[in-house]
């Protein structure tokens, strides 16, 4: 049973991370039949302050010993660095090796992987942060899909709002759904979300250095609702079909008609959000041929369905 969380806060901390751990486990929510925990906030030095990204402070309560028998232990979003204060380093290597459930918010990641603690686990971050936390700790497996990660003793959330949607999953885990339920009403927010990270992203073109291919994607983009094969785009570029699957991948990354069904499903997107097509029409116009076909692509890539994207991001007109 969850009794005592610990929110650690060091220089740096983002409020609004910090408050969304609040929120879940530091309100009174015991009228609604919610369990009461003892939360405590917890600094290098209790009573000294700590500066905030927002150009305020924060005092915590509690020091570092705080940790030593807590059953969670909350990392709040940080501002990256290279090197984290070594008490706190320390204290969370301690509460991990006594069995205290460890769980970041968006760039917390960070802390917990320069601590060791997360090395050859799959975790996650804010998905811009995905390439830097992998450049920096090239021994985690980050996942820059999904909400959140429970990974037992080890939870870590995306940016922001996932990490309402983990610390709601961890309530859910401890109390059950009515207690999860409950304290979703009070924040006014769906007590658990679908999809993941993927339905947030913005996929740019990529920058190509070969003229050819900048001129196919550019092509590619301006023609989705029309068929495409390798061959067509390799006469295009007046390349060989082999060299130019090769120098397509060594440019995007990707092959060609991975990178077609991307901008198709990047134009679905945008339909969804700024018109009212139907999805029949909508999958004419990206190339997908019928509304079956668009949801399979779509639900594959964004990991919602469309309706549910176009609930969730429709333009208010």
């Amino acid at each position: 049973m969850l009794r005592t969380v610990a929110a650690v806060v060091a220089d740096g901390l983002a409020p609004f991370e910090f408050g969304v751990v609040c929120e879940v486990f530091g309100l009174d929510r015991t009228d609604d039949g919610v369990p009461l925990v003892d939360f405590r906030v917890c600094g290098p030095v209790a009573g000294e302050p700590v500066r905030t990204s927002m150009g305020a402070s924060l005092v915590p309560d509690h020091g570092l010993d705080a940790l030593e028998d807590a059953d969670l232990v909350a990392i709040p979003a940080l501002t990256i660095r290279d090197e984290y204060p070594p008490e706190i380093v320390d204290a969370l290597r301690a509460a991990h090796a006594r069995g205290a459930v460890l769980l970041s918010v968006c760039s917390g990641a960070f802390l917990l992987a320069a601590a060791g603690l997360v090395d050859g686990r799959r975790i996650t971050t804010h998905w811009r942060h995905a390439e830097d936390l992998r450049a920096r700790f090239p021994q985690v497996d980050v996942d820059p899909d999904v909400l959140f990660v429970d990974d037992g003793d080890i939870v870590t959330s995306a940016g922001t709002a996932a990490g309402i949607d983990a610390c709601l999953h961890i309530v859910r885990k401890e109390f059950g759904s009515a207690a999860a339920n409950a304290i979703a009403r009070r924040m006014v927010v769906p007590p658990q979300r679908d999809g993941g990270q993927r339905q947030y992203i913005d996929r740019p073109v990529p920058v190509c250095e070969e003229q050819s291919i900048r001129d196919v994607l550019a092509w590619m983009s301006e023609h989705l609702d029309e068929a495409q094969t390798v061959e067509d785009l390799a006469r295009r570029a007046h390349l060989s079909t082999r060299t130019f699957a090769r120098t397509f991948v060594a440019e995007t990354g990707t092959t060609p008609m991975q990178w077609l069904a991307t901008q198709r499903v990047h134009h679905a997107r945008t339909l969804l959000e700024e018109s009212g097509l139907d999805l029949e029409e909508i999958a004419r116009l990206c190339g997908f041929g019928s509304a079956a076909l668009l949801r399979h692509h779509f639900r594959r890539a964004v990991g919602v369905p469309p309706t549910d994207y176009r609930q969730t991001f429709r333009h208010a007109s």
